[in-house]
């Protein structure tokens, strides 16, 4: 008789993981993921505490620093964590915050009215998927030390290890990432920490964060905004041309949950709105935004009425309207946030859309009443932009897809695949006519689409939604899509699961690209964020020795690859032809086969400097885009978007 595997479903299959161990088990569950992103993680847990100490008006200056070995130290100069022993664990404070699950002052125990992060499992989570860390806590006139290593385990009990001035307070962690859990990496990247911590400087008014770089190329930034969020937008705004001087700054407190806005409009036609819980960025919006944006419409249609803008027989202006060029930030700060969905980026608490709106609803009528020059310049841009719409929503129609024999012959130029399933269908947006024809004999007609573009496409930056679905390449593009756009997208509608430019390696196939992720970022945000946009990566090289013959991306790959041979071993090194030069065969080889193509999935982990750089590179300022090109000449190439 077969042996059997064991149905039995008793204790015995019960696990129960002691402390940390469920931490190092499954950390996704707790940061997210253990690639570069969840490294990162690691410190925006620790920051959150000493920001925790801010918020409650103890800490003034927060010092980050990326050590020689990678290690990260904390510092701050807020209270210091208690070190006295806690009555449940028995352990000291330190001790248990740094060790046991779910302890800290988040959770009800008068520790922190307002806190930010998630979970209120920073430190011990840091702990546990480290391989060590240390915690100095000044307090008392005393210097408070205690060490864990592989995992959290404490190597002895806090001890005093020094004196200092009985002024002194604050907390220092110093932790090492464990490589046997970030496997993909643990060396910090300086620009992401800089990013995030200038943002939470913005923040937090009057908070001085401080980054520095002990590694090989030491860097120091200092962060201090006394203006807030004001200087926030002013930043934002600084590669735009503002259309009214005077940027609008709401504050205001409300049953405990304070509200602060700063809004200026722009000459471009998109909007930048970017809104905050307790220093979380809620890219999927929530009852704050929508709380303010009901509360932006509504008084503008008022003030339009009242003061002849608009007629009664004219239609009121629409939240798109009002939104267009538009760059705002919302930041509130709730005792008790509630966020709904998985990844937890969308504010729930449906009581927080009328204190919005109520607060922003009453400073924002008074900035319009007291300042009517530049009142009327946003009413009159928000009526243009409304006439754009009506126009827009007529050319709209032609990108709308009627069938699949419409899509096929669009203009002549799409040629589809077979497969109607999205989930393995793939579309090339392909630089040229000549490359397009080559595509089309090379490519896997089940499952890879073609489309060719003539020329560059519009600078969607620079173009207003009407004047873009007025140009032949967008509309072909929209239609292929399937999603439509604006209001009516739809990201379940996507025909293919991949997106993939193809373009040259030089500088107007760099172009094309640029140009076309604009229009993606601008008009197609979501597909992007998902994960459907690819860069294909043609090589730039062909070794050829023997039989072999080998494609290489770049000259680093090449000289990589040249070491690997054999001495006196002979070889030729020829540079690829561009895509239109290459036949049927060599595209499908070097591009195009999924079992030996290179892609590069284009991501957009930081949506505000994503923002940022379309704005300088692609927007109206000369200047902007000149200081860019110059600070990052030496990585052209090399830019993630």
């Amino acid at each position: 008789m077969e042996d059997k595997v064991n149905n039995s479903y008793d204790s015995s299959a019960i696990q129960v993981l002691e402390g940390l161990e469920a931490v190092r088990k499954r950390p996704g569950m707790y940061i997210g993921s253990t690639s570069s992103k969840g490294l990162h993680h690691l410190v925006w847990e620790i920051v959150d505490n000493a920001i925790d100490e801010a918020l409650a008006g103890y800490c003034t200056h927060i010092e980050v620093t990326i050590n020689k070995d990678n290690s990260i130290t904390v510092k701050d100069d807020g209270r210091g964590i208690p070190v006295d022993i806690h009555p449940k664990t028995g352990k000291s404070t330190v001790e248990t915050v740094y060790t046991v699950l779910h302890a800290g002052g988040k959770f009800g125990g008068g520790g922190y009215k307002v806190s930010g992060g998630l979970h209120g499992v920073g430190a011990s989570v840091v702990n546990a998927l480290s391989d060590w860390l240390e915690v100095k806590v000044y307090k008392n006139g005393k210097v408070y030390y205690q060490r864990y290593q592989t995992g959290g385990h404490p190597v002895e009990d806090l001890k005093v290890i020094d004196s200092c001035d009985v002024k002194r307070t604050g907390t220092t962690v110093t932790f090492k990432p464990d490589d046997q859990i970030f496997t993909e990496t643990t060396v910090y990247d300086y620009d992401v920490l800089k990013t995030r911590l200038r943002e939470l400087a913005f923040l937090n008014r009057g908070l001085r964060i401080t980054l520095y770089d002990d590694r090989e190329e030491p860097k120091k930034d200092t962060f201090c905004y006394e203006g807030g969020i004001r200087e926030y937008v002013e930043m934002l705004n600084k590669s735009k041309t503002a259309i009214h001087n005077t940027i609008i700054d709401v504050t205001g407190v409300m049953d405990d949950i304070s509200l602060e806005v700063a809004l200026q409009y722009n000459e471009s036609y998109n909007s930048s709105i970017y809104s905050f819980v307790n220093n979380i960025t809620t890219p999927e919006g929530g009852t704050h935004e929508e709380g303010v944006r009901r509360a932006l419409t509504r008084v503008l249609n008022k003030y339009a009425l009242a003061n002849n803008y608009l007629k009664d027989k004219d239609s009121p202006l629409t939240g798109d309207d009002v939104k267009e060029g538009l760059t705002m930030i919302i930041s509130i700060k709730h005792p008790n946030p509630q966020f709904e969905g998985q990844t937890k980026t969308k504010l729930g608490n449906s009581e927080v859309r009328g204190i919005a709106d109520k607060i922003f609803s009453e400073a924002f009528e008074r900035f319009l009443l007291e300042h009517p020059d530049e009142a009327k310049i946003i009413v009159e841009k928000a009526i243009v932009a409304s006439r754009a719409r009506v126009a827009a929503k007529k050319a709209r129609e032609i990108t709308r897809r009627k069938g699949d024999l419409d899509i096929t012959n669009f203009y002549g130029k799409l040629s589809d695949c077979k497969s109607k399933d999205a989930s393995v269908s793939e579309i090339f947006l392909v630089e040229g006519d000549s490359a397009g024809g080559s595509a089309i004999k090379g490519r896997d007609s089940m499952t890879q689409a073609i489309l060719p573009l003539r020329g560059k496409i519009l600078n969607v930056e620079k173009a207003r939604l009407d004047r873009a679905l007025s140009n032949e390449e967008i509309r072909t593009i929209i239609t292929a899509f399937g999603t439509g756009i604006g209001e009516e997208f739809d990201l379940a509608k996507l025909r293919y699961n991949k997106i993939i430019i193809m373009t040259d390696a030089d500088v107007d196939g760099s172009h094309i690209r640029v140009l076309l992720l604009t229009l993606f970022y601008r008009f197609f945000k979501p597909i992007v964020e998902a994960g459907h946009v690819y860069a294909a990566q043609p090589p730039l090289f062909v070794i050829k020795h023997g039989k072999t013959i080998k494609y290489v991306l770049n000259e680093q790959e090449r000289d990589e690859y040249l070491k690997t041979l054999a001495p006196n071993t002979k070889y030729e090194i020829a540079r690829m032809k561009g895509l239109g030069e290459m036949d049927a065969e060599e595209l499908n080889e070097t591009t195009m086969d999924i079992n030996k193509r290179v892609l590069r999935q284009i991501t957009i982990d930081d949506a505000v400097a994503a923002d940022e750089v379309f704005s300088q590179l692609m927007g109206e300022e000369v200047a902007p885009r000149r200081e860019f090109i110059e600070n990052n000449a030496t990585y052209v190439g090399n830019l993630d978007i």
